[in-house]
């Protein structure tokens, strides 16, 4: 499982090099230097690697050209080691999960965000946000999936299909 991430929301003018290769590295490096690490021994048993992205790197929005552009990279990675290690029988899926109430994202939404984006932006049975982040990947992990790499999940509540930029949901009153 690879799961790392730091967070910059600026935009593309606002964001410095220095910042954009600190986020580079956490999100994007790491990935490929703890798959590069573990290739091997996963081979020696068919293992599996899921690694987690966001739904920030399936959909652009404002405020994340660097967040949003280093998830949309694993989900290409992905692709590309599921393709190479594919003959080592090692399967590579990813998860990109929508609005979870992490530290991450606490520490990024002003007080309410969290709340008023689930309520906006998802279907009403759904909008109790992501309770559990641990049974999703559970799942590419295991037999039930065998046939599956490649693939990326949005777990997301429908927010790839109705969500939006941080400054509209900033703009919301209620």
């Amino acid at each position: 499982m690879n799961n790392a991430g730091v967070a910059l929301f600026s935009t593309v003018g606002q964001t410095s090099f220095e910042q954009w290769r600190e986020v580079m590295a956490t999100n994007l490096d790491g990935v490929f230097l703890c798959t590069q690490a573990a290739t091997e021994e996963l081979a020696k048993t068919r293992g599996a690697i899921v690694n987690i992205a966001s739904i920030s790197g399936l959909r652009a929005s404002t405020l994340r050209v660097a967040y949003g552009t280093s998830k949309a990279a694993v989900i290409h990675l992905t692709k590309q080691c599921a393709a190479e290690l594919g003959e080592r029988g090692i399967r590579v899926n990813c998860v990109a999960p929508g609005p979870v109430r992490t530290k991450l994202a606490m520490a990024v939404h002003a007080p309410g965000d969290h709340q008023r984006l689930l309520r906006r932006h998802s279907p009403e049975p759904l909008w109790r946000g992501a309770r559990d982040r641990r049974g999703r990947s559970c799942i590419l992990c295991s037999d039930k999936a065998s046939f599956v790499t490649g693939r990326t999940l949005a777990v997301d509540g429908g927010f790839d299909a109705t969500g939006v930029g941080l400054p509209a949901l900033r703009r919301d009153p209620a």
